[in-house]
């Protein structure tokens, strides 16, 4: 399901950080999320749209100071682009239902994928099991 976008709604309900970094392609500063080190056990979900990205059982810690984690929940909840932005050659995460940046995806992760899906806690909302819908 594709999420339709409104961007004044959008503006008003998260913060400046969580805006840039889903709206504009930005990046938080490694080690300062929320997310980066926590040991809570849940679902991540996209902060714009909800839908659920990845769960706890699939977080590591990569060392980076940004969430990390080894496979999405769904292969298709994740969109990839080529991101040619900062003199480097990456691969983009996008919410794959409101096209929001997530991070970025590295083949240098744990098995059994081998990729390292680098978020951004800015662009994401942990979600407790017991309170899961």
């Amino acid at each position: 399901m594709e999420y339709a976008k409104d961007d004044n709604e959008i503006r008003d309900r998260l913060t400046e950080e969580q805006y840039f970094v889903t709206q504009h392609a930005g990046t938080e500063r490694a080690f300062t999320g929320c997310y980066w080190d926590t040991k809570e056990s849940g679902k991540y979900h996209c902060i714009v749209c909800g839908v659920a990205l990845f769960t706890s059982e699939t977080k590591f810690d990569s060392g980076t100071g940004w969430p990390s984690f080894s496979e999405a929940v769904e292969a298709n909840s994740i969109k990839r682009k080529v991101d040619e932005s900062h003199g480097m050659v990456r691969i983009e995460a996008l919410c794959a239902s409101c096209d929001s940046h997530l991070g970025h995806i590295f083949n240098d992760g744990p098995p059994p994928t081998g990729e390292r899906f680098c978020m951004n806690s800015a662009s994401l909302k942990l979600v407790p099991f017991d309170e899961q819908v």
